[in-house]
C-alpha cells in the first residue's frame, strides 16, 4: 500500500509527536509495509530510532501496538462522525449528509489507519477484537440511525434500511483502498461523490439530482 502522508499520525509533523506517538507511527509505516507478523519489535525500534528496551518501556508488546493504533483510530471516527452529526443543521437529510460526510473524509485522510484497522483484525487478541467490533457497531449505529430517521420522514424510500445502511458505510469506507492523492481528484470530490451515490441509495437511485446539488461528473472515478 502507498504510504500517504495527511490525517493521523503520518499527517502530523514528526517533531510535535511524543515518543508514544512516535513509536505508533513507526509501527503504523512497518505494519503497511510488512503487516503485523511480519514486523518485528526490532523492525519497529529501528523505524524510530530507539533500542528494543526503549521501545518495551513505552509499549510491552508488539500486540500492545496494534491494540492502541487501532483503538485510537475507531475512537477518532467516533468522534468525528457524532461530531458531525451533532453540528448537522435542518433535518434527516442534512444529518445523513453530514455522517457519510465525515466517515468518507475521515477514510481519505487516514488510510493507513484504515488499512490496518481492516487487514489486521484478525490478528487482535479476542479481548481486543470484541472491543474493536463494539466500536464498529457503534458507528454502524450512527448510519442506521439516520437512514431510519430519512425514511420515517418520508424522504428515503430504501425498502430494506439495515442493509442500506450497511451498503453505505461498506461503500464508504472502501474508499480508503484505492484513493490516493496523486490522482485526479481532491477529498472534497471524493467526499460529494460519495455522498451523492449515499442519497441514491436511500433515495431509489436519484442520478438526476447530481447536477441539481451541484455536483459534475468527473473523467476518472479513482485516484489510482
Amino acid at each position: 500500500m502507498e504510504l500517504q502522508h495527511e490525517g493521523g499520525l503520518l499527517g502530523r509533523d514528526q517533531a510535535s509527536l511524543t515518543s508514544e506517538e512516535q513509536i505508533l507511527r513507526a509501527a503504523l509505516e512497518c505494519f503497511v509495509a510488512k503487516g503485523y507478523h511480519g514486523t518485528t519489535i526490532r523492525s519497529i525500534a529501528a523505524q524510530c530510532g530507539l533500542s528494543v528496551p526503549g521501545l518495551y518501556h513505552h509499549f510491552a508488546s508488539k500486540a500492545a501496538l496494534l491494540e492502541r493504533l487501532i483503538d485510537d483510530t475507531m475512537d477518532d471516527l467516533l468522534a468525528t462522525t457524532e461530531d458531525a452529526l451533532a453540528r448537522a443543521d435542518g433535518g434527516p437529510l442534512e444529518r445523513f449528509d453530514a455522517v457519510v460526510r465525515a466517515h468518507v473524509r475521515f477514510h481519505c485522510e487516514r488510510p493507513e489507519e484504515s488499512f490496518i484497522g481492516n487487514s489486521e483484525l484478525r490478528s487482535l487478541s479476542p479481548p481486543a477484537r470484541k472491543r474493536t467490533v463494539a466500536k464498529r457497531d457503534r458507528q454502524q449505529r450512527i448510519f442506521d440511525g439516520v437512514v431510519h430517521d430519512g425514511l420515517a420522514a418520508g424522504l428515503f424510500r430504501v425498502p430494506v434500511d439495515r442493509e442500506a445502511s450497511r451498503a453505505i458505510v461498506t461503500m464508504c469506507t472502501a474508499v480508503a483502498t484505492w484513493y490516493r492523492r496523486s490522482g485526479p481528484m481532491s477529498p472534497d470530490e471524493i467526499v460529494a461523490i460519495y455522498n451523492q451515490l449515499a442519497r441514491n441509495v436511500v433515495r431509489g437511485g436519484e442520478a438526476s439530482t447530481a447536477h441539481r446539488d451541484g455536483f459534475r461528473p468527473v473523467a476518472k472515478s479513482a485516484n489510482r
